[in-house]
């Protein structure tokens, strides 16, 4: 009678968490989760360093670098790179890291505030679209957005096109809108031909484009066609 044959199962082998430690330790992950502001300063920290070393996570030695320095991110800033070396775990690159990271916040700081340009009427709107649009030979299609306070935070091309026309595509419109966290949009396009005259597909989109916003909570304010250096606004012709 032959031998028995015993057959072992091999359990496969669990993938390890990144560096072996628990979600909580993995900083950069919680950042893509919840954001910036949900981060503690070791948090931060230990996605300026990295790694951590054996035996101690990258958020453990982050505690520990900060605790040295009274939990004070000011005196933190303060450390010579010399200083930043004396942690088991930090090396000329994590060092240079820190100390140029901590430099970017406080020259932050010495800036001057930059006030936005605060929109109170569709001259104002037109002012700061105007050298975009004014002298193209086609039509593109812009929105310009505000804040809660219609201060400006940004404007964006949704579209280029031809002599005779462009398109407006209400999901580019309203997802860009949205990435900036925009609270009101000012839908601009130029008329290359010199017309301030808005056309029915015009006053169409900019109808369709305002109720779509309404659901969004997002809302359009304005339409301005520009000509030249002239403009019409479609809310103050009554056209919204």
């Amino acid at each position: 009678m032959a031998d028995p044959v015993f057959l072992f199962m091999v359990k496969p082998k669990q993938k390890r968490r990144i560096q072996g430690f628990a979600l909580d330790d993995q900083p950069r992950e919680k950042l893509i989760r919840e954001g910036r502001r949900s981060l503690s300063d070791a948090e931060l920290i230990a996605i300026l360093i990295g790694s951590g070393s054996e035996g101690e996570s990258v958020v453990a030695l982050s505690r520990r670098i900060l605790a040295d320095y009274n939990h004070s991110l000011s005196d933190l800033g303060r450390a010579s790179l010399d200083e930043l070396k004396k942690f088991h775990g930090i090396g000329d690159a994590k060092a240079v890291t820190i100390t140029a990271a901590l430099e970017i916040g406080r020259r932050r700081k010495e800036e001057p505030d930059q006030k936005k340009p605060v929109i109170t009427c569709a001259k104002d709107a037109f002012e700061i679209m105007h050298p975009v649009l004014s002298d193209l030979n086609h039509e593109e299609f812009w929105i310009l957005m505000l804040d809660a306070a219609n201060g400006v935070i940004g404007k964006a091309m949704i579209s280029k096109g031809g002599r005779a026309g462009t398109i407006a595509d209400p999901k580019i419109i309203f997802k860009t809108a949205l990435e900036r966290n925009a609270a009101y949009i000012i839908l601009f396009h130029n008329h290359p031909s010199g017309s301030l005259n808005p056309s029915d597909e015009d006053i169409r989109i900019t109808r369709k484009l305002t109720e779509a916003g309404k659901t969004l909570d997002l809302f359009v304010l304005d339409h301005l066609i520009v000509a030249g250096g002239s403009y019409v606004s479609l809310a103050d012709e009554a056209l919204i």
